[in-house]
C-alpha cells in the first residue's frame, strides 16, 4: 500500500477515537446477519451499526451522505442532498447492494439507481446496520456486496415503552438552499407512532443549458400495537418525491440538459407473534414509483411506473441457548409500465433456512441455504456458511456464500420499445442472472471495552456479471430500432469478474469527562477488480480501488463540533464531449459548529460542505457543487414518561 495512504488513514482514524458508551456499542445487538437477534461478534460478518440519531449531528442532508461515510461503504453521488446516489460495497456494482427496510426490501424493480430513495423520514430510524459482503442465503437476490438494514423506532418498539420525543429543525443557506426536517415519536404501553418529514431544496449551480437544481422531499407515519404481550400488528405508510436536474447522469452527451422527478409511495404491514421458544411474523410490502425524464427540451420524456409486491413468512425457533432455527419464504411480484420499456411482470419465490448452533464455548456456526425460482428465468440453490469463534479479547470469523442478483427493467428493456435509438444504453432481454461465490476472513479485537479494531480479507468470483460494455453496431443482438451510425452500450453478461479486498474499521470509546465527550469512526478499504472481458465495462470499472472515510463528534458542555469526510483512488476517465473528466483521486471534507441552550432543546448551527472547495465528481459529467456554506436551528424535546 501506498505510504501516503497509510498516512491518511492512520490520521484519519487518531483524528478522532469512536463511540458513545458501553459494550453494547462496540458490539451490539443485531438483526441483519441472520434475522434473530444475535450479538453482532458472534455473526461471523463485518457490520456496522450507526445510531438513528447520528444524523442530527453530523453535517449530513440525506440518508445517503450519512451512509457516505459510513467504514467500507461507497457512495457514487450524481447530486447532492438526496439528488440521487449509487450505493457501492466491496467493489460490487450499484445493484448489487440490497436496501431493506423493517424487513422488506426497497430495491427498485425498474433500475438501482433508485435504491436510495429510502422512503423513512430520519426522525423515525432507530439505527442502520450495514452487513458487509455475501447475504444472498438469508435475503436472496441482490444482497451480493451487502446489505443496508435500517430497522426503525415504532417497528422496534416493544410493549411497556413509554414517552415522547419531538424533533424539529430549518437550514438555509447558498443557491438558494432551504429545507426542513421534524419528528414524533410516542410511546404508551401498548401503543407506539412515530412520523416524520424532511425537505431539501435548492436552486444549484450553473450547469450547462440549466442549473443543478433539486427539490426532495420524503415524509412518513408509522404505528406499532401490542394487542397482548405475545401479539402485535405494525403499519406504516411512506411519500417520497425527488425532482431534480439529471444532466449527464446517464449518459456523456452534450446534448443533455436532462430533468426527472421520481414520486414513491409505500406501505409496510407486519402482524407478529412472540413467545417464549418460538417467534412468527408476517410482513408485507408495496411500493409504487413513477419516474418521468425528459432528455432534454426537444425529446419526449420517458414514463415509467413500476411496482413491487412483497410479502415474507418468518418463523424463528430457540429450543435452548445453544441453537436456534431461522426459516421463512419470500415472495416478489414485480411489474413496470414504461413508453420506453414496455410492460412486464415478473414473479419470484425463495424458501430458505438457517441454523445458529454453538458447540463449544465461544465457538458459533450458522449454516444457511435459500432457494430462488426466477419466473421463465431460472432457479439457484444459495448455501453459505459463517463461523465465529471468541478468545480472550479476538473474535474470529470466516464466511463463504455463494449470491446471485437478476436483471432489472432497464438492464433488461431499456431504448426497447423506441421507434429509433441514435445511441445510448440499450437493454438485454436474454440477460441470465449473475452468480458469485464469495468468501472472507477477519478478526475483531476488543480493548477494555473502549476500542473494537476489525480487519477482513475478502475475495469475490464472479460469473455472468450484468454490466453495459460497449458495443459495435454490427454486434447488437436486435437492430431494428436502432441506427448504424449510433454509439451503443449493451447490457451484457461479462464472462468473469474476480474482486480482491480488504477492508479496516476502527472505533474507540472515551468519555473524557467534565463535559467533554468525543465520537469517531474510521475504516479503509482496499480493492483490485479484473474482468475476462476486453472492454473494460462501466460500473466495474467506477468503483474505488482505495476508499477511506471519517466522522468525528466532539461535544463539550452546550458546544458541538463535528466533522467528516473521504479519500478516493479510482480509476480516471475523460469524456470530451462534454468537457468532463474524473480525478484519479480526491479528498473531500464537511464541518459543522452547533450551539446549544435552553437545557439543550435549542441549538443553532453553522456548516460549510465541501470545506477545502474541491472540484470532483463521482460518476462521469455530474459534477458536485463546490464549497457551500449554510446554517440553521433545530428543537429536540424528549419526556420519557413514568
Amino acid at each position: 500500500m501506498p505510504k501516503k495512504y497509510l498516512l491518511l488513514f492512520i490520521g484519519s482514524c487518531l483524528g478522532g477515537l469512536t463511540i458513545t458508551a458501553q459494550e453494547s456499542t462496540l458490539n451490539p445487538v443485531t438483526v441483519s446477519a441472520s434475522l434473530s437477534r444475535q450479538r453482532a461478534a458472534e455473526t461471523g460478518r463485518n457490520i456496522t451499526i450507526v445510531p438513528g440519531d447520528r444524523f442530527k449531528d453530523l453535517p449530513v442532508h440525506s440518508l445517503d451522505e450519512l451512509l457516505r461515510y459510513v467504514p467500507g461503504v461507497e457512495i457514487q453521488a450524481r447530486g447532492p442532498m438526496g439528488s440521487q446516489s449509487d450505493i457501492v460495497l466491496r467493489g460490487g456494482t450499484f445493484q448489487q447492494v440490497l436496501v431493506i427496510l423493517d424487513g422488506m426490501r426497497l430495491n427498485d424493480p425498474n433500475t438501482g439507481h433508485f435504491n436510495s430513495y429510502i422512503p423513512i423520514a430520519p426522525a423515525e430510524i432507530e439505527r442502520i446496520e450495514v452487513l458487509k459482503g455475501a447475504s444472498s442465503a438469508i435475503y436472496g437476490a441482490d444482497a451480493v456486496g451487502g446489505v443496508v438494514y435500517i430497522i426503525t423506532k415504532s417497528f422496534a418498539a416493544k410493549m411497556g415503552q413509554t414517552g415522547t420525543r419531538i424533533t424539529a429543525g430549518a437550514h438555509g443557506g447558498e443557491y438558494g438552499l432551504w429545507g426542513a426536517d421534524a419528528g414524533i415519536v410516542y410511546s404508551h404501553n401498548k401503543l407506539h407512532v412515530a412520523g416524520g418529514v424532511i425537505k431539501n431544496q435548492a436552486d444549484g449551480v450553473q450547469q450547462r443549458g440549466t442549473t443543478g437544481y433539486f427539490n426532495n422531499t420524503t415524509a412518513s407515519v408509522s404505528a406499532n400495537y401490542y394487542l397482548n404481550a405475545q401479539w402485535n400488528v405494525a403499519y406504516r405508510f411512506a411519500y417520497d418525491t425527488r425532482d431534480f436536474a439529471a444532466q449527464n447522469y446517464y449518459t456523456t452527451f452534450l446534448s443533455d440538459t436532462a430533468k426527472e422527478k421520481v414520486t414513491s409511495r409505500w406501505h409496510q404491514l407486519r402482524i407478529a407473534y412472540e413467545g417464549a421458544k418460538a417467534s412468527f411474523s408476517f410482513d408485507a410490502g408495496y411500493k409504487s414509483v413513477t419516474d418521468r425524464y425528459a432528455f432534454n427540451k426537444l425529446s419526449p420524456p420517458n414514463s415509467s411506473e413500476s411496482k413491487l409486491f412483497q410479502s415474507r413468512l418468518l418463523y424463528e425457533y430457540r429450543p435452548n441457548k445453544l441453537t436456534g432455527l431461522v426459516a421463512g419464504v419470500n415472495f416478489l411480484e414485480k411489474k413496470i409500465a414504461s413508453n420506453d420499456r414496455g410492460h412486464h411482470t415478473l414473479y419470484q419465490v425463495s424458501p430458505f433456512v438457517s441454523v445458529s448452533q454453538k458447540l463449544w464455548e465461544g465457538f458459533t456456526m450458522r449454516p444457511s441455504l435459500q432457494w430462488v425460482y426466477f419466473e421463465n428465468i431460472s432457479s439457484e440453490l444459495v448455501p453459505q456458511l459463517d463461523l465465529s469463534q471468541k478468545i480472550g479479547s479476538w473474535q474470529l470469523r470466516g464466511s463463504v456464500g455463494k449470491t446471485i442478483r437478476d436483471a432489472d427493467f432497464t438492464e433488461r428493456y431499456n431504448n426497447y420499445n423506441k421507434a429509433l435509438v441514435t445511441s445510448g444504453r440499450v437493454g438485454n432481454p436474454d440477460l441470465r442472472a449473475e452468480r458469485s461465490v464469495s468468501y472472507e476472513a477477519g478478526a475483531d479485537w476488543f480493548w477494555k471495552d473502549k476500542l473494537k479494531l476489525s480487519s477482513t480479507f475478502f475475495q469475490r468470483f464472479h460469473q455472468r456479471l450484468i454490466d453495459y460494455s460497449t458495443t459495435a453496431y454490427a454486434d447488437m443482438p436486435r437492430k431494428s430500432n436502432l441506427s448504424p451510425t449510433g454509439t451503443y452500450a449493451l447490457a451484457k453478461n461479462i464472462a468473469e469478474v474476480n474482486t480482491t479486498g480488504f477492508e479496516t474499521d476502527v472505533q474507540y470509546i472515551h468519555d473524557l469527562g467534565h463535559g467533554h465527550k468525543l465520537t469517531t469512526g474510521a475504516g479503509l478499504v482496499w480493492l483490485s477488480s479484473t474482468s475476462s472481458d476486453t472492454t473494460p465495462s462501466f460500473y466495474v470499472s467506477s468503483h474505488a480501488k482505495f476508499l477511506t472515510n471519517f466522522s468525528v463528534i466532539y461535544e463539550w458542555k452546550n458546544l458541538l463540533i463535528s466533522a467528516n469526510g473521504l479519500y478516493k483512488k479510482r480509476q480516471a476517465q475523460k469524456a470530451a464531449a462534454i468537457n468532463a473528466a474524473l480525478s484519479p483521486d480526491y479528498f473531500l471534507a464537511n464541518a459543522r459548529v452547533q450551539y446549544a441552550f435552553l437545557h439543550k432543546m435549542i441549538a443553532v448551527f453553522a456548516q460549510v460542505d465541501n470545506l477545502f472547495d474541491r472540484q470532483y465528481s463521482d460518476l462521469l459529467g455530474t459534477p458536485m457543487p463546490g464549497r457551500w456554506f449554510m446554517g440553521g436551528v433545530q428543537l429536540r424535546w424528549k419526556n420519557t414518561g413514568n
